[in-house]
């Protein structure tokens, strides 16, 4: 008796400790609360089944025996390095489901039917686990001040390139290969030059629609339109392995992309721009609900369409962190001039 309620003790502890860090993440990583609510349900219900195991309240304790414990004395392996917030979900939601399925097993011991309940918490917190680790995405976002997408048709007849390298020289942190019409084997061959150049620059290099091409190139991420592959197809496919970012056009798609688990979004369109068309003009009010709205307004962004080093200011006013521009740069006699100039106009609201 001694040592199943030791057992008991320990596994409810460790799965409490475990469902109480993911509660903290989608309370306040998240801003869910429905995630939260989930995992506070279950830490409590993981206290009352381990009370019920034990016969009495009050049991448990008085059999804690850690001087005695001798897996204390087993030296633990090399941590895991946390590289970010879905790694800490991931190895607490083993740490949940593997402390539940001990308690499971002693439950079945006593016969009661105990074993049934912590099998179905057991199936819960998987589903639990899942949603969290799917809205949490690679947990290492970044917030860059300048994107720039390059488009060699955007580039007033220079070498492509050459363009990506001197808005890197201007401090863009961020590039982006927007190539709609290149068939896939130039597209792919493209992609690998432009991402050998963000690597020497030390620049995040994202592609535009496609995971696959991401993948292959080595890119840190990929931007995702709202008729192009789902976050959760692009998870599927790439797992962590890949920043995703969503253009949004309002708040409710922002909410939605930050459900399904994106990276950062692309805000937009600000302003006017004959780079690609659109019918509804987001404006900067959309960028000022974004920042005001609980749970998305911690997401990266990029303001998008129109911008320049004429009106980026106004987004500055706003509190914009980043921006994504195309033309701008790309047809300037001066890309990294013109890069510069955005990133100081945009300074004084990021400082």
């Amino acid at each position: 008796m001694t040592a199943r309620l030791r057992i008991i003790d320990a596994s409810a502890n460790r799965a409490a400790e475990a469902l109480r860090v993911l509660e903290d993440l989608a309370r306040f990583a998240l801003g869910r609360a429905d995630l939260s609510e989930q995992f506070k349900r279950l830490r409590h219900e993981v206290r009352a089944n381990a009370t019920a195991l034990a016969g009495a309240a009050g049991r448990l304790t008085p059999h804690r025996d850690v001087p005695g414990d001798v897996g204390t004395a087993i030296p633990p392996p090399a941590p895991p390095r946390r590289s970010g917030l879905a790694e800490v979900a991931e190895l607490n939601s083993a740490r949940a489901s593997e402390a539940l399925r001990t308690l499971e097993e002693v439950a079945k011991l006593t016969g009661t039917g105990g074993a049934d309940h912590l099998q179905a918490l057991r199936y819960r917190c998987y589903t639990s686990c899942a949603a969290l680790l799917q809205a949490l995405g690679t947990g290492r976002p970044a917030q860059w001040r300048l994107c720039v997408l390059i488009t060699e048709s955007l580039c007033a007849g220079r070498q492509w390139l050459r363009v990506a390298e001197d808005a890197a020289r201007g401090g863009a942190d961020c590039l982006q290969l927007r190539e709609k019409d290149l068939p896939d084997a130039s597209l792919l061959a493209r992609a690998a030059d432009f991402a050998a150049l963000c690597r020497e620059r030390t620049v995040a290099c994202i592609i535009n629609d496609r995971p696959d091409i991401a993948l292959a190139c080595g890119a840190q991420g990929v931007h995702l339109g709202q008729t192009d592959l789902p976050v959760r197809a692009v998870r599927t496919l790439a797992g962590r392995d890949l920043l995703v970012g969503v253009s949004t056009q309002d708040i409710h798609e922002a909410r939605a992309a930050r459900e399904a688990g994106a990276d950062y979004c692309g805000v937009g369109p600000m302003f006017p721009t004959a780079t690609k068309h659109k019918s509804l003009l987001a404006g900067p009010g959309y960028l000022r609900a974004y920042l005001a709205e609980p749970g998305v307004r911690d997401l990266p962004h990029l303001a998008i369409g129109g911008v320049s080093a004429a009106n980026v200011g106004t987004l500055a006013e706003v509190g914009c962190r980043g921006v994504a521009v195309s033309s701008a740069v790309c047809t300037a006699p001066d890309p990294a001039a013109a890069a510069a100039a955005i990133i100081s106009s945009l300074s004084p609201a990021t400082a």
